[in-house]
């Protein structure tokens, strides 16, 4: 009787250790799923630094709201049309991608300072919709063009109209907000001056599926010398960091993303590294050719005629620390109102239905993540650490921040202000800003798969809201 007992139950015992084997694994599955239809205002907690909590759902102003004055006229007008095409890479060929106005990178856009810029995007055949975010330019939040947060994506056959005053000068770029990870490397960029300089070299480094460009152009490419001396400007559009350096010449580090440092003094045998988003802008004499190193590889900016040297990386590198003299900061990062942490980590399980190893701030994944809470005026500080095992270039939008550690080492050079801060694995760095920017902004890793992997968040102001909604009918999708 027994042993009929035990054939009868067997397969039932069988099928509960099942149950309890696979019931945690779908209810995680199920908990990583992401909303189809979700609102910044609702997505993860409240983290308010240690200031006034004032609840996380925030009415006031909606970001739509945050423009420059409505009769202010503009003084550059550009007109962009966005595109599915395919277009030539000077020195290797066609490739399949996106274009602004039949070119990648898209017009170069210039302005001088307190210029108000207007450019209208027209998206005529990009299935997926569109943006245009103003990467380092500290524009009013409803001009930021993140898809799903300051708008909804353009959809194809429609426009969008961006205003803003460029009211800091300095090296930046633009880049789609949309579908990022993809439709930046396959050619949604350009780069925005503000001031140019009569000795302006630009170098904007983008890589198109594996093919490393200058200016659009694969292997050595050449410019005239503008005199005995060049402003080098050099943007990295690409996910990751790379090192540049001068063959032929000692040169100066000018400014980073898009600030001055100050009291430059002469590098000779240093790289210098751009992370993902950044920009640096180097004095470099051009009596004599000289050749900039990108990272390594057959892509290089030759400024001159005639033969340049040829050299490697160096082993050194300036580090912007203690780079430059010290200045006087306009706020005291001892008297903050605000202070956060941004730990990134990374961990095993779903991300949106996917088993995987998947990034954390704090401890949680997206959406499921901190958003920092803040007041116009207030003064902020954030320690950023990264113990995720791989580099993230991380890059808040609306602000600069002012470094003022690193692995618990003070600065000690010029103030080192940056948009797009290169964290590598086992960093941590302090940094400060003061809230003066009111809007909903995305802070996030510039490695643009990483963020579309859920290594993003949101600096919020109170008393501002947004109407725009992740996903959704507009199928916003900013990563």
């Amino acid at each position: 009787m027994a042993t009929t007992l035990t054939a009868r139950t067997r397969p039932l015992v069988a099928l509960a250790a099942t149950f309890v084997v696979l019931a945690p694994i779908a209810f995680f599955w199920a908990r990583s799923l992401v909303p189809n239809d979700l609102s910044a205002m609702t997505m993860g907690y409240a983290d308010y630094g240690g200031g006034p909590s004032t609840g996380h759902v925030h009415h006031g102003v909606d970001v739509s709201e945050l423009t420059p004055p409505a009769d202010q006229k503009a003084d550059v007008v550009v007109d962009l049309v966005a595109r599915k095409e395919r277009f030539d890479l000077p020195g290797r060929g066609a490739v399949e991608g996106f274009t602004l106005n039949h070119t990648s990178p898209g017009p170069k856009i210039v302005a001088q300072q307190g210029q108000l810029i207007q450019v209208t995007l027209h998206n005529e055949n990009i299935s997926d919709g569109i943006t245009l975010h103003w990467h380092g330019v500290d524009v009013p939040n409803a001009e930021d063009g993140v898809a799903g947060v300051t708008q909804d994506a353009v959809p194809p056959g429609q426009s969008f109209v961006y205003r803003f005053v460029a009211k800091d000068a300095g090296t930046y770029w633009y880049h789609s907000h949309q579908v990022s990870h993809e439709q930046v490397q396959k050619g949604l960029y350009g780069v925005l001056i503000v001031q140019p300089a009569p000795n302006d070299v630009i170098a904007a480094v983008h890589t198109y599926d594996k093919v490393r460009t200058v200016n659009g152009g694969y292997g050595e490419r050449r410019v005239r010398a503008p005199g005995p001396t060049a402003r080098v400007r050099l943007i990295n559009t690409d996910n990751g960091p790379m090192a540049i350096w001068v063959d032929g010449a000692p040169y100066k580090v000018l400014a980073v993303d898009g600030t001055d440092v100050n009291a430059p003094t002469e590098v000779t045998g240093k790289a210098v590294l751009v992370t993902a988003g950044g920009r640096i802008d180097l004095e470099v004499p051009t009596a004599k050719a000289v050749r900039i190193g990108l990272g390594g590889g057959p892509t290089t900016l030759v400024i001159g005629d005639g033969d340049a040297p040829t050299g490697t990386e160096p082993r050194d590198r300036v580090d912007l620390l203690t780079y430059g003299a010290p200045k006087a900061l306009a706020f005291d990062p001892a008297k903050a109102t605000r202070v956060f942490r941004y730990d990134i980590g990374r961990q095993v399980g779903f991300f949106d239905g996917k088993p995987g190893l998947w990034w954390t701030i704090n401890g949680h994944q997206y959406p499921d993540v901190p958003m920092f809470v803040v007041s116009e005026g207030d003064v902020v500080r954030m320690t950023i650490k990264n113990t995720s095992g791989q580099v993230h270039p991380m890059h808040l939008h609306g602000h600069h921040v002012v470094v003022l550690s690193r692995n618990g080492v003070k600065a000690t050079g010029s103030p080192w202000w940056t948009d797009s801060l290169n964290v590598e694995d086992k960093e941590t760095y302090e940094v400060a800003f003061v809230a003066d920017n009111p809007g909903v902004w995305m802070d996030h890793c510039h490695n643009l798969p990483h963020a579309a992997q859920g290594l993003m968040t949101h600096l919020m102001y109170t008393g501002v809201s947004t109407k725009f909604h992740l996903g959704g009918g507009p199928a916003n999708q900013p990563e």
